[in-house]
């Protein structure tokens, strides 16, 4: 068995190894390039941006620029962001103990300048992986200069250092992620003159802390956040740093429905208890559940600029599955399907994720169950149209009727699905499995969705619903 090549431990082994020196933007540039070549995927988990947005990013990346990324809440910006790490190399060598990173070729800082001067070929060498060089900030307006870029340490002048000296300095955020990528979420939220101290940064590398200068070359990638409201109208991003940014790229909620339900089936939460019962979910339930984002990202009465995040949809699935959950513990079955009358449960859920334009109170109840109505009736259309289902309308227009209710049992349904001509012919065009509660699903579906087109009544009587004629 080959002998495992040793790492250099110090400078001298360092250049004896022949390690080559290279920006951020080199190496990001570079592993962009190999990845492409070979087809691998740099930003996985994103859906839904394939044809949009990473093809933005892959040129910026190229360009060698500086990225914002705008867009409204739940596009996956910080996701994307946090994904660019996966562009860096596996680990790369820096001087130990820098509080900077310092490169052991070109170091900038008061400290390793004299290790290298002093020491040379036996400066130890530290090895810095890829997570290490990651790291983001959230805007608020608390943050100080102090924060991002740094300040004197009142320690280090009572152990009797000078003011001029730069070894009192206490770097801030940014210089501590010198040679990686480090983000700024939010950022219309830094107050203008803490973002003064960024046009430095991302340009000049002329640095002043309490009142002299400090010339720091730091070699970093700057990505921020933003929503397009707060970034483009409100003014509230000074124009120079504007322009430091090479690529606005935008994002945007999934194009189509598909991409969202991938997506709410990748993110929704799971639990290894779970496995004692099958979670069997019929796409027309799935399709609901998304829907409901969808039209709520076109409702008057929701706020549009806040946007409706793809967090809604996943809230919303994952307390769908809850009660059907509950319901198949209270009634001992071994599957989890979920039903249109599980659907008044995503409420409290929904309620969270999304902004209301000015409403009276008690109103946003109404609002979204209309959601959840135009939702359901949505996708029902998409299903069955209404001529082939006339013989289930003369059987309840004939006194016939049911009631059903989130905690009713399968086998209930079964009954119905037998004695109602055309439910069954109706029910086989979901192509539901065999199981009681997957056609108990089906034949909710199908009484509300001939509800909602106006062809049966539907009451509520003491938490159970009545379909009749």
């Amino acid at each position: 068995m080959a002998k495992a090549k040793l790492k250099p431990k110090n400078l001298g082994e360092l250049k004896e190894a022949g390690w080559q020196r290279q920006t951020v933007k080199q190496e990001m540039r570079k592993n962009l390039i190999a990845r492409i070549e070979k087809g691998k995927e740099h930003f996985p988990g994103i859906i839904g941006f394939e044809e949009t947005v990473v093809p933005l990013i892959e040129n910026a990346v190229i360009s060698g620029q500086d990225i914002i990324f705008l867009g409204e809440r739940g596009q996956a910006k910080s996701r994307l962001i946090r994904s660019l790490v996966n562009l860096l190399d596996d680990e790369i060598p820096a001087i130990a103990g820098c509080e900077i990173n310092d490169d052991p070729f070109d170091p900038i800082c008061a400290r390793c300048h004299g290790l290298v001067a002093k020491d040379r070929n036996k400066v130890e060498i530290a090895w810095l992986d890829r997570q290490h060089r990651y790291g983001e900030k959230l805007a608020t307006p608390d943050i100080t200069i102090a924060d991002l870029i740094g300040e004197i340490d009142p320690i280090k002048v009572a152990e009797g250092r000078y003011l001029s000296d730069e070894m009192t300095i206490h770097y801030g955020l940014i210089p501590r992620h010198n040679r990686g990528i480090f983000c700024i979420n939010e950022l219309p939220d830094l107050a203008e003159r803490i973002q003064v101290g960024l046009l430095n940064i991302m340009e000049e590398r002329d640095v002043q802390i309490r009142g002299y200068r400090i010339r720091l070359e730091l070699d970093i990638v700057v990505v921020a956040s933003a929503n397009p409201e707060d970034y483009t109208n409100r003014g509230r991003i000074i124009t120079p740093l504007k322009d430091r940014y090479g690529s606005q790229i935008r994002t945007h909620y999934p194009r189509t429905p598909e991409a969202e339900m991938a997506i709410v089936e990748q993110e929704r939460t799971r639990f290894d208890e779970d496995i004692d019962r099958a979670v069997t979910v019929p796409s027309y339930m799935k399709e609901i559940v998304v829907e409901i984002t969808r039209l709520a990202r076109r409702s008057p009465d929701i706020n549009q600029l806040s946007g409706v995040s793809v967090r809604a949809s996943i809230a919303d699935y994952e307390s769908l599955l809850a009660n059907a959950m509950r319901r198949a513990i209270r009634l001992k079955d071994k599957e989890v399907v979920p039903r249109v009358s599980d659907l008044p449960f995503v409420l409290p859920s929904l309620t969270g994720k999304i902004e209301f334009e000015t409403v009276d109170d008690g109103r946003e109840e109404q609002i979204i169950e209309r959601l959840i109505q135009g939702a359901v009736l949505s996708v029902f259309n998409h299903y069955f149209s209404l001529g082939e289902l006339e013989p289930i309308v003369a059987k309840f227009k004939a006194g016939y009727s049911v009631e059903v209710s989130d905690m009713t049992p399968s086998k209930e349904y079964l009954k119905l699905l037998k004695d109602t001509e055309g439910l069954e012919a109706a029910v086989e065009k979901l192509k539901p499995g065999e199981s009681p509660p997957q056609l108990a699903s089906a034949v909710e579906f199908v009484l509300e969705g001939l509800h909602l087109n106006k062809r049966l009544n539907k009451d509520n009587v003491g938490g159970r619903y009545q379909y009749r004629g």
